[in-house]
């Protein structure tokens, strides 16, 4: 028996999202990140001290690549200099650029992908605020490092406050160092290039963009190797986590915003779509009541051929 849905019941399918409603989201959290940046900027020996125990750290373990790194960008102009335009510029564009290009040719994958690196991010502010660290290259000079780009910022639009354009210094946290979100969104624009792009060049860049943006942070002393490190695992914590965010959001939309209005059913018969309002008719019936309707009430002819007289029709069984 064919399943029919009672009409007004049927459930809308999911609402597409629309760029006006994605756009002022995006704008809340990078707004969420750049005031948590400057929330946490207040203990500058605190962060010092983070710092050195990173850099003490990594020694023991003989992971510090930001010393040999830092010399050669220094050393080299044709590598610094792109390298500082590469740290100041395209942390901005290409991360957006993937999600406008998810959102116009991959929407079906598009809120999972929004949602994992939106909560990565809310979860490398709980790193800023609770850990403020200082960078290499605002540690004193006798650790052994050199801030590139102050050393070429006549070559861009920064100054001596990272990538924040000159006279600009004071409305960013240049003690937000741990985690690297700056590999953290790498790596994540690097996934969905690997998973998404669908050619070979796509792939390639997907795994060259997160390394060469890891090696961009530590040479131009803005990073330790450990805050690279700890930009993956939120971008890990994040991913695990964003499923839980989505069916959070799900609840909260289903209890304040229905998915559909029922459609109230018109009684009246001549508004009626069903012939018989509900009522039950034998073979042959066209019109609801119709056996009352001729014999009366009470007057139903019986179920046995000879009652009905000769010639009549058997009753339909």
């Amino acid at each position: 028996m064919p399943h029919t849905e009672t009409p007004g019941t049927e459930a809308d399918p999911a609402p597409r999202l629309r760029w006006w409603t994605e756009l002022p989201l995006i704008v809340l959290v990078y707004a969420c990140y750049s005031a948590g940046r400057l929330l946490a900027r207040g203990d500058v020996a605190g962060a010092v001290d983070h710092g050195l125990a990173l850099l003490r750290a990594e020694k023991a373990l003989h992971v510090n690549f930001e010393h040999p790194l830092n010399r050669l960008f220094t050393r080299e102009p044709w590598i610094g200099i792109p390298a500082d335009f590469w740290y100041a510029s395209l942390h901005y564009l290409v991360t957006p650029a993937l999600l406008v290009w998810l959102f116009r040719s991959r929407a079906v994958r598009y809120r999972a992908a929004r949602t994992w690196l939106m909560t990565s991010t809310l979860i490398g502010l709980i790193g800023f605020t609770l850990l403020p660290t200082c960078p290499p290259r605002l540690l004193d000079a006798r650790h052994g490092f050199v801030d590139t780009m102050a050393q070429y910022s006549s070559y861009g639009w920064w100054g001596g406050a990272a990538s924040a354009p000159r006279g600009m210094g004071d409305m960013t946290n240049q003690y937000a160092a741990m985690p690297s979100l700056h590999v953290g969104w790498a790596l994540w624009c690097g996934v969905i290039l690997w998973r998404h792009g669908g050619t070979r060049l796509t792939k390639a860049a997907g795994v060259a963009y997160p390394l060469i943006t890891t090696i961009v942070v530590m040479g131009t002393a803005n990073h330790y190797f450990l805050d690279a490190v700890a930009g993956a695992a939120v971008m890990g914590a994040g991913l695990l986590l964003a499923p839980v965010v989505t069916r959070t959001a799900d609840r909260v939309k289903a209890r304040f915003v229905p998915r559909f209005a029922p459609v109230p059913a018109d009684t009246s018969a001549a508004g009626s779509s069903i012939v018989s309002a509900g009522c039950q008719t034998s073979a042959g019936e066209r019109i609801p009541r119709q056996r009352e309707s001729r014999f009366g009430a009470g007057a139903e002819p019986s179920a046995s051929p000879k009652d009905a007289g000769d010639g009549a029709p058997a009753a339909a069984r």
